[in-house]
């Protein structure tokens, strides 16, 4: 089983800045990539930013330009700093790890149990 310990989160003003983390720990096979989404009250889960094995990064329309996710490979972490934050920002931000068995050649999914991100004056 692998965990996901995100952190980070809190309140900030709208033009401010929150840096969140996401550590993996257990048996990890391969990280294909590491990934942000964020789910606000009564709406779905949404697609904020991947970043792959290769350092390959992807990010949603809304936050291109302002987000940006980068990785600690030694200790398979991977971050994402949010700047000019909107309201519409706001929601549960959480960490997705894709691992990748070759001796089983399956895939396995985590998510990590959230972080809030508030954005309000």
């Amino acid at each position: 089983q692998v965990q996901l310990l995100e952190s980070g989160g809190g309140l900030v003003q709208p033009g401010g800045s929150l840096k969140l983390s996401c550590t993996a720990s257990g048996r990890i096979h391969s990280i294909e990539s590491m990934a942000w989404y964020r789910q606000a009250p009564g709406k779905e889960r949404v697609f904020v930013a991947s970043i792959s094995s290769g350092g390959s990064t992807r990010y949603a329309d809304s936050v291109k330009g302002r987000f940006t996710i980068s990785r600690q490979n030694a200790e398979d972490a991977v971050y994402l700093q949010m700047n000019r934050l909107k309201p519409e920002d706001a929601g549960f931000y959480y960490c997705n790890l894709e691992d990748y068995s070759h001796d089983y050649d399956e895939e396995y999914v985590y998510w990590g149990q959230g972080t809030q991100v508030t954005v309000s004056s």
